[in-house]
């Protein structure tokens, strides 16, 4: 859903005003990226975040990606006087006003996920706009231990229980083995439930999908946090497993393959599954 909203609006934004910008990639996807560049959507790089001006844009409107920005960043840019379209996913939006809540009430935080993805810098930032005194990120059960053990250790004393909020592409078990680390520590911590619901439902059944295949093939871009976490789920099968974007990145031995099973990311465009679905369905025929 917040993928599509956001390709929706971005093609929206350059239809109606011939041109529009995005800070950073939009969605982690190339294929989707170069069809809405022929559109119109030019992709600023992140460090220019600090520099660009209303007038560098030329009365184009400057598209908020789906994995949303910091409250901070936000601010800065329509105090220079910059249109912003925000294509933020609800989901993420949520995990960032659950973050500022949580700051709010003078709880710790720690948060779930990849520590450069740009989901997790954006709530960082919800959570620094309610003042958290505490705020870890953590990407295994290693690091959740060694953030909850600092906390305990520190002068803090929050008069409620730490929180927890997950990246949304995280695997629901990824996400369980990290809580539990922290509620050896803090038992009563306040776990909240932010994983995207359609990525649970995907990475389920390419599970089930595992079983049933001679092989497993992911079609998605590298750079998808999504999209690498089903790669996983893949390789934990034990069954031969790829990642393509497209018909040509499709390793030539899955053509002798009696089945493949077809799993994608969140931010595959559908052209891109429909090409590797055609390409697989040719030579394996």
């Amino acid at each position: 859903m917040g993928v599509r909203r956001a390709v929706s609006l971005a093609r929206s934004e350059a239809t109606e005003r011939g041109r529009a910008f995005a800070l950073g990639p939009l969605i982690h996807n190339r294929q989707a990226l170069r069809e809405l560049g022929s559109l119109g959507l030019e992709i600023l790089p992140e460090s220019a975040r600090e520099d660009i001006r209303a007038e560098d844009l030329r009365g184009a409107s400057l598209v908020i990606r789906a994995h949303g920005e910091s409250p901070q960043v936000e601010k800065s840019l329509r105090e220079r006087g910059i249109a912003l379209a925000d294509a933020t996913c609800p989901r993420v939006k949520a995990s960032q006003l659950k973050a500022l809540a949580f700051a709010k009430e003078g709880r710790a935080l720690f948060l779930a996920g990849e520590g450069d993805h740009a989901e997790i810098t954006g709530i960082v930032g919800y959570a620094e706009k309610g003042g958290a005194k505490f705020c870890a990120v953590i990407g295994n059960p290693a690091e959740a231990a060694a953030a909850a053990r600092r906390l305990l250790e520190s002068q803090e004393s929050p008069a409620l229980p730490p929180a927890i909020i997950a990246q949304t592409t995280i695997a629901p078990e990824e996400y369980d083995a990290i809580a539990k680390e922290i509620v050896r520590f803090f038992p009563e911590l306040e776990v909240a439930r932010t994983i995207c619901s359609a990525t649970k439902e995907r990475q389920g059944a390419l599970r089930e999908l595992a079983e049933k295949v001679d092989a497993l093939l992911i079609v998605g871009d590298p750079g998808s946090a999504n999209a690498r976490r089903l790669l996983a789920i893949a390789q934990a099968s034990g069954k031969p497993c790829a990642l393509a974007q497209g018909a040509a990145d499709i390793p030539g031995e899955f053509f002798s393959f009696q089945t493949v099973g077809i799993s994608a990311g969140a931010s595959t465009p559908d052209f891109a599954i429909e090409e590797v679905e055609r390409a697989l369905a040719r030579g394996l025929n």
